[in-house]
């Protein structure tokens, strides 16, 4: 037997850190080559690190709730003399000769296996999702490493070869299943529970929980902070009538219903966005403060903000300009129902240029809602209700819905802001236009 380090790999992404969300065994545990171990949540996403090879858990090294660096051993695993990590290659980071001060059982020695491509875990795991041989793909990282752009480069490349095809599988079905499991928790971690409620017996009615700030909400509380901090907020706020785009969605459901597709207003809304940033691309951009440049980006990857039991998650349709509305449909769906089950990967929640929130169905008139640090503005569509307003001098009344723009004001001016939705007006309310100004 040899006993193996598994460290945490470097995930790409500047992420320097995770935090351990669930271990899926537990000590003297015999696995598989691929098996699920331990699910490590980072400021990104929710990564799920498999076994390196075939063999038995010896130790944990950190409890559910610990903190742990890029690089440090999450396990020792005691595996076969004869065992090889070629079939996956997951384990080229995690594998090492080096020894932990105390080593608890055997010697402390790599399985030596060849590599013909050298690649983070997580980027292997991504080239088999995009269905992507990693041995086609261009390395140009370091010591020839394929990275996650290598990986994207190459799917764009192969995108614009190949006919536009829906992304995704054509099930729409929503769920509100949190994906929570009956799993192993070490000793260790009993301390990082939930405290429970404490009650004071003198005064029942004083009741107290204390909730830890972890995982998901406690890194959607860091980027906020460094997003009002970062980014001049400014909010301009404007009004549409939507009563001929309600009528265009409703042609369209019966043909959507054949396709098992739920069409809701938000495809109609990138449609309309996406031509007010090919007008206006300030608004795709981002500002490099150490160059000191304005990054104009001539790529379309709009996030959706989404609800989740775990907080506000943001997937991201990538190459949105080059979908249809049903295909947009479609993928939204689906990144929805991911979102909601804690089943994005990396790459389905990085590289946004422009963020869209529809809170409307949840009920809200208006809000002025904090920019996606890097990105320079983000758009949050309200609900759509009856009121009466004036028309040609006369009250009537029409199906309206607020939109509110935040914009970085460092890049973006007030007069620009207004032109933009002034532009997202005119597309929403004479939706005509979203076939004759497409591109």
């Amino acid at each position: 037997m040899r006993m193996m380090e598994f460290k945490l790999p470097d995930v790409g992404e500047g992420i320097h850190e995770g935090e351990i969300g669930k271990w899926l065994i537990k000590e003297g545990e015999q696995v598989n080559c691929d098996q699920p171990i331990v699910e490590v949540m980072t400021d990104k996403v929710n990564a799920e690190l498999t076994a390196p090879a075939k063999g038995v858990v010896r130790r944990l090294m950190f409890a559910e709730g610990d903190k742990v660096e890029v690089g440090q051993v999450l396990f020792l695993l005691d595996v076969e003399e004869h065992e090889t990590l070629g079939r996956t290659g997951e384990a080229e980071q995690a594998a090492t000769a080096s020894p932990p001060a105390s080593p608890p059982a055997g010697s402390f020695a790599p399985v030596d296996t060849p590599r013909r491509v050298r690649a983070a875990p997580y980027v292997r795991q991504l080239a088999r999702q995009l269905k992507i041989d990693i041995e086609q793909v261009t390395a140009s990282g370091a010591d020839g490493r394929i990275s996650e752009e290598d990986l994207r480069r190459y799917a764009d490349s192969r995108e614009t070869a190949e006919p536009i095809v829906p992304a995704l599988a054509s099930e729409a079905a929503e769920s509100d299943h949190n994906g929570s499991k009956l799993l192993y928790s070490p000793p260790e971690a009993k301390g990082n529970s939930v405290n429970a409620t404490h009650m004071n017996s003198e005064a029942p009615s004083c009741a107290e929980e204390r909730i830890p700030l972890r995982g998901v909400r406690l890194k959607i509380a860091e980027r906020m902070v460094k997003a009002v901090t970062v980014i001049p907020h400014v909010t301009q706020v404007d009004e549409l009538e939507a009563d001929a785009l309600q009528a265009l969605r409703e042609r369209l459901q019966p043909i959507a219903a054949e396709r098992q597709l739920k069409l809701t207003y938000l495809p109609f809304f990138i449609k309309a966005l996406i031509i007010a940033l090919k007008e206006f691309p300030v608004f795709n951009a981002s500002l490099d403060d150490e160059r000191k440049e304005i990054l104009l980006k001539r790529y379309y990857h709009i996030g959706i903000a989404v609800d989740t039991p775990d907080g506000l998650i943001v997937p991201v349709i990538r190459h949105a300009d080059r979908k249809t509305v049903f295909q947009l449909a479609e993928e939204i769906s689906q990144l929805t129902m991911q979102a909601r089950e804690g089943k994005l990967t990396l790459n389905q929640i990085t590289g946004g240029t422009f963020t869209i929130s529809n809170v409307g169905p949840i009920g809200s008139l208006l809000a002025t809602p904090i920019i996606n640090h890097p990105e320079a503005a983000i758009l949050t569509l309200h609900k759509m209700e009856p009121r009466m307003v004036v028309r040609n001098r006369e009250g009537v009344i029409r199906l309206m819905m607020n939109m509110a723009l935040s914009f970085d004001h460092r890049i973006i001016d007030g007069a620009g802001a207004i032109r933009f939705t002034n532009r997202m007006r005119q597309l929403l309310e004479n939706p005509d236009l979203l076939w004759a100004e497409m591109i």
